[in-house]
């Protein structure tokens, strides 16, 4: 008896990440080989956005993708989160020039607040929430926020690719194999306050600190190459992280569907790690069940360690009081 399609909803599901996401949905790379999907795509209700969207549906159905057993196409949320079992929220607005990010916090405030209150009122039973879109994990507070029947730990932000790119930094170092590498996790924001905490990382096996041997440029270079990528990418390309974006979501769904996995997510701290207990800071998690997770504690921390999550932590901590009148 073949399984029970997923609905998975998308935000933004015309623009760039999505381009690159949408397609690895349907071919089984986030939930697997022999689990079909429902696509439900949301995007602004412009003409032209719904037209591009058409244009990407095109393709979809030109990919004659096994399992993909239909689409929604809806600038409308309430029919776009419908009975959905994965909302992902790439969807949001970009910061501009001269932007501050206050007013970037506020604006993209009232997308996630409305939302979240409609994922709440219309999507299924056992439904998850992943968001992609900047700020991420303020984002993903926000939503969780207007939720009456799902719970916190529903909501999570994605730090996955920051994970990512930790990861291929700490091969390239040491000149190994990207497998090699292994318990690089993330702690705090999505932005370049995050903290990729090496000092637990391995490669073959090996303490990623003994391995490497410059704790200077671990503590230096490393962090800040990680935390700044994306203004590379974009001053390198003349656009933001797209392809690798969509790549770090895929890896986040599919891990926490996948019992066993530990891996790096954004969930609401409950004090943990010295974080303020409300805000979604980034930590390693333990899928236990598919779409849950336990958040893995007693990492000991060294005094460079505590120092990065506290600043990463202000930064939560400001973002949230910014948007405080939306919670």
């Amino acid at each position: 008896m073949s399984k029970t399609p997923i609905r998975v909803a998308v935000t933004g599901a015309a623009g760039q990440i999505s381009y690159s996401l949408l397609f690895r949905i349907a071919s089984g790379a986030m939930f697997g080989p022999d689990q079909p999907v429902v696509l439900q795509l949301i995007e602004v209700p412009f003409e032209k956005a719904m037209k591009a969207l058409e244009g990407v549906a095109m393709e979809l159905d030109d990919c004659a993708f096994p399992l993909l057993k239909g689409m929604v196409l809806t600038d409308d949320p309430k029919v776009g989160f419908k009975d959905a079992n994965w909302s992902l929220l790439v969807g949001a607005k970009p910061r501009g020039p001269g932007m501050e990010r206050a007013d970037l916090l506020k604006d993209n405030g009232k997308i996630f607040t409305a939302q979240g209150k409609i994922i709440d009122e219309v999507a299924a039973d056992n439904a998850r929430v992943a968001v992609v879109g900047n700020p991420a994990n303020t984002n993903c507070m926000i939503a969780a926020s207007q939720a009456k029947r799902l719970t916190a730990d529903r909501f999570t932000a994605m730090v996955r690719l920051d994970q990512n790119r930790a990861q291929a930094q700490l091969a390239k170092k040491a000149g190994v194999d990207l497998t090699e590498v292994a318990n690089i996790f993330i702690y705090g924001n999505h932005s370049p306050t995050m903290f990729p905490a090496f000092k637990h990382a391995t490669i073959g096996g090996k303490p990623a600190v003994e391995v490497i041997g410059d704790k200077d440029w671990l503590r230096g270079p490393f962090c800040e190459t990680v935390g700044k990528r994306g203004a590379a990418i974009i001053a390198a390309r003349g656009l933001s992280s797209a392809a690798s974006a969509a790549n770090a979501l895929v890896d986040h769904v599919r891990d926490l569907m996948t019992p066993g996995k530990i891996h790096s997510v954004a969930v609401k701290s409950e004090g943990r790690y010295g974080f303020d207990a409300n805000v979604w800071a980034g930590m390693p998690v333990k899928t236990t069940t598919p779409g849950s997770y336990e958040v893995i504690e007693g990492y000991d921390m060294c005094d460079f360690a505590k120092s990065k999550l506290a600043a990463t932590n202000q930064e939560l901590v400001e973002e949230r009081a910014a948007v405080a009148d939306m919670l």
